[in-house]
């Protein structure tokens, strides 16, 4: 497998503003290190799900892995979920239940999550909650099948049965 090329993508309107330290991503970009991956973009944008739209089609021309960090709960301004499912071409909710179940072992609170995980062309898109806690609880139960996952969109033939 070659490279995984990630972007990192924080939606936070006070983030964008500088009137927050964004620490989401950066937990996001040294959990990735764990996979043979380098991180090709991050950026904090507004909750603004026009631009999220436009950040995402932009971004998944260059990378294999979009995660998104934000805006995934109830809130009005929460957008990043609408603004993913306009962009991807299909969700693969397995993993977004898996990382709500993981949550829901430590909060309640997780049920409310919105989170989406998809394709667009031949990149995976992860929404991530907001909290560098809730970043790295949720990464480590989809890390162990994020190479596999990647590498069967570039086309690879590998048949799952034998992954085990």
């Amino acid at each position: 497998m070659k490279m995984i090329k990630v972007a990192i993508l924080t939606l936070s309107d006070k983030g964008s503003k500088g009137e927050r330290d964004d620490s989401s991503g950066p937990a996001i970009e040294e959990i990735v290190k764990k996979i043979k991956a380098e991180v090709i973009s991050y950026e904090v944008i507004p909750d603004d799900k026009n631009r999220i739209k436009r950040k995402l089609i932009s971004l998944s021309k260059k990378a294999d892995l979009i995660l998104t960090t934000g805006g995934t709960g109830v809130s009005p301004r929460d957008v990043t979920p609408d603004a993913t499912r306009e962009v991807i071409d299909y969700e693969i909710p397995g993993m977004a239940e898996a990382m709500r179940m993981k949550g829901l072992k430590k909060t309640p609170f997780a049920m409310i999550s919105r989170a989406v995980t998809g394709v667009k062309g031949k990149t995976l898109i992860v929404n991530l909650p907001g909290s560098p806690k809730a970043v790295k609880e949720n990464l480590s139960v989809i890390l162990p099948v994020l190479s596999h996952t990647i590498e069967k969109l570039h086309g690879g033939t590998e048949d799952c049965a034998g992954c085990r």
